[in-house]
């Protein structure tokens, strides 16, 4: 167990999860925790960055954590729990924000966009919360992080806070390096297949959510946008067809090339009622898993008990050493 290389992930309870993060995400989460120790958190003080409702924010957060479970995430191989259980996270957040530049914070593109649209009114959780995630990231001496093309900038900012913070007093942090996985194709928006499936979309047909029932699945599929090629292709220039030929490989395990033949002589309808049967197959267990959990919350609160206690212990071992070299009395 000790020389496991340590991984940090987290998902924010801000509304259902989608394919999307359980494709891009939560699915290879499976495989890492035979390989390495794990931290998976249900990052709850992300999520308020934007309001949130506060019963929503209690029902999401017990969600995603179900979710995390229903998908085969076991709590003997990894510590998993909820953000604000563990305060050195809020607490280390504040000590990086004094090493944090205004100029590397307004440069980050996700700041920029979520921005845009709060007009005036713009939180200023919103422009340090990558600061947060650093101090996720930092405080459990992480050496991999796993992260799609989108949360690379945050990444790099983790690292230089690191070395930042390391250059200046002596080596406290492990400066994390990102983990790209083999399998796992960023899942595009099922309407504007230029644009990443998101929960936040306005059209509901965009996106499919992991609770979503059999029916609405399939619904959803029929609808999704392909061209007027006609032919199942992987190329770039059909990227609604080729959205759906990544979900199944996705799900399947098997190359682009193979979903290609197996259509060489079908037609869209054919693609999109497969792959609506193989998401219905693939999540129908999991949300009959979710649904047994969350009525069984005495089981999910021993889960995030017994995390936190865990997570408390690691991390706070790291903030006592910030503190110390800061030059806080202990």
């Amino acid at each position: 167990m000790e020389n496991k290389k340590v991984i940090f992930s987290g998902i924010q309870p801000s509304g259902s999860l989608t394919l999307g993060n359980y494709l891009g995400a939560i699915k290879n989460w499976v495989k890492l925790q035979e390989e390495y120790d794990c931290y998976f958190c249900v990052v709850d003080l992300h999520a308020i960055t934007v309001r949130q409702e506060p019963k929503d924010l209690r029902k999401n957060t017990l969600e995603v954590l179900a979710i995390y479970l229903a998908s085969g995430i076991d709590t003997d191989k990894n510590t998993l729990f909820i953000q604000s259980h563990v305060s050195a996270h809020s607490e280390a957040a504040w000590l990086l924000d004094c090493f944090s530049y205004v100029g590397e914070l307004s440069r980050m593109t996700q700041y920029k966009d979520k921005s845009q649209k709060q007009g005036d009114s713009i939180p200023a959780g919103l422009f340090t919360y990558p600061v947060l995630m650093a101090s996720d990231i930092l405080l459990y001496q992480t050496d991999l992080v796993p992260v799609g093309k989108d949360q690379m900038q945050h990444l790099e900012l983790t690292r230089n806070i690191a070395e930042r913070f390391n250059n200046l007093y002596s080596p406290t942090f492990k400066v994390p390096e990102p983990y790209i996985a083999k399998e796992g194709a960023k899942i595009m928006d099922l309407q504007d297949p230029t644009k990443k499936m998101s929960k936040s979309s306005e059209n509901p047909n965009s996106y499919i959510l992991i609770m979503d029932p059999p029916e609405v699945i399939r619904k959803k599929l029929s609808r999704a946008v392909t061209d007027s090629v006609g032919i199942v292709n992987y190329t770039d220039d059909q990227p609604g067809v080729k959205n759906l030929i990544d979900i199944i490989c996705c799900i399947k395990g098997i190359s682009t090339e193979e979903v290609v033949s197996q259509y060489a002589n079908k037609g869209y309808a054919d693609l999109k009622k497969d792959v609506a049967e193989i998401i219905v197959e693939e999540l129908f267990p999991i949300q009959e898993k979710v649904k047994e959990l969350l009525n069984n919350k005495a089981y999910l609160e021993e889960v995030y008990k017994k995390g936190a206690e865990k997570a408390n212990y690691i991390s706070r071992k790291t903030l006592r050493k910030m503190q110390k070299k800061i030059g806080f009395i202990q």
